[in-house]
């Protein structure tokens, strides 16, 4: 074995000695010139928020959120997912207004369970609505309708979504923080989400007219048109054969716009989160599935 001499190690000893020198300097200065205060502030609102990051605020996080709060370019209450207790706490830590949020919910544009809308094919794929829909739409006889495998229950992380005995998604609006991932992952774009103060509401995005929406699902739209013409001017429209309600007129939305609609597909939603049907709407009393044709 080859013995190294001592100079050339004492060599090697110095040169890693001012390289070390060289990177702290070199770090020292970086530090000096390239750092970026934060106000502290963002880190204890930060600490404050639930660090759910689910961007129902507005925001990509949580850090951000707390970010803008310091900033004075957001209020607490928009927080959704915090208390209305949390978010005074953090108003009162920064010395300024809580403010007032209306809260926002998911809504299902569809209420045909399998109890009233048929099926024209047995799916036995992947069990996801993503998966489903990749196979001819997933043999429900109404293109838009909930296919019912739950991809939106799976998602929420608040558990405000459970699947009801048809196979439709229940929203337990309390729970519901409006992060907008039932949205995202419904392939029929049915949720959205809307103020709790929009109790009108069309639970259908059947496109068909008349009786061919009704024959593959009993509570569709059947653009009778009976809603435009019982409620305010210009609230509720037919477009594409549906019943589309502008919010723009929200406050001349009355519950009289849904007594006459034979079907039941417009509704209207108590602030308890019950959901009502008009006096004309046919009783639907079926439980069992109907069959496939």
């Amino acid at each position: 074995m080859t013995e190294i001499p001592g100079n050339e190690i004492l060599n090697v000893l110095i040169f890693m000695a001012i390289l070390g020198m060289a990177l702290a300097v070199v770090l020292v200065v970086a530090n000096r010139y390239m750092y970026v205060w934060e106000d502290p502030r963002i880190a204890e609102v930060d600490e404050m928020l639930p660090q759910s990051n689910c961007g129902a605020c507005g925001t990509p996080g949580c850090h951000q959120f707390a970010v803008q709060l310091v900033a004075g370019d957001v209020e607490a209450s928009q927080c959704t997912v915090n208390s209305a207790d949390d978010n005074a706490e953090i108003a009162a830590h920064l010395g300024v207004n809580a403010g007032v949020q209306e809260k926002r919910v998911a809504r299902l544009a569809c209420a045909g369970g399998h109890n009233v809308a048929r099926n024209t094919a047995a799916y036995k794929g992947m069990q996801t609505c993503r998966g489903a829909t990749l196979i001819s739409g997933g043999g429900k006889g109404c293109f838009w309708g909930c296919l019912g495998l739950g991809d939106c229950e799976d998602v929420c992380d608040f558990d405000a979504i459970s699947m009801d005995q048809n196979g439709l998604p229940v929203v337990d609006e309390d729970k519901c923080t409006a992060c907008d991932d039932c949205v995202d992952v419904c392939p029929k774009a049915l949720f959205e989400i809307h103020p709790v103060s929009h109790q009108l509401w069309v639970a259908c995005k059947n496109l068909h007219f008349g009786d061919t929406a009704e024959i593959e699902c009993e509570v569709a739209c059947n653009t009778c048109e009976r809603c435009v013409k019982d409620s305010s001017e210009g609230l509720i429209v037919i477009t594409d054969n549906l019943a589309v309600i502008n919010y723009k007129f929200n406050d001349l939305a009355q519950r009289e716009a849904i007594d006459r609609c034979p079907t039941g597909a417009i509704v209207w939603i108590t602030p308890d989160s019950r959901v009502h049907k008009g006096q004309k709407a046919k009783k639907i009393i079926r439980k069992t599935a109907l069959p496939i044709h």
